[in-house]
């Protein structure tokens, strides 16, 4: 399964992309250096951004389950207790 890219992780790696073309394209070594390591910034930006989008889904979905205890079964409960809640 492909993790999917956000928008703003998209445009990270488009920019990266372009960067590395245009490093390649260099006569200057030093500029081209620079122009690939601001490339690898964008990249690292690009995986953090959607890194920490999935954190956070992450997060929100285990407060929604302690919430809602969704791990808590029926078949575990009482049958005192589940004819109360029905």
């Amino acid at each position: 399964m492909t993790p999917e890219v956000s928008r703003l992780g998209r445009e990270y790696l488009e920019t990266a992309q372009t960067l590395l073309r245009a490093a390649q394209a260099m006569a200057d070594r030093a500029i081209a250096g620079q122009l690939k390591a601001l490339a690898e910034d964008y990249e690292r930006r690009a995986r953090n951004v959607d890194a920490a989008k999935a954190f956070a889904r992450s997060a929100a979905n285990a407060e929604v389950g302690d919430r809602y205890n969704l791990t808590d079964s029926v078949a575990d409960r009482p049958a005192e207790e589940i004819s109360e809640v029905e």
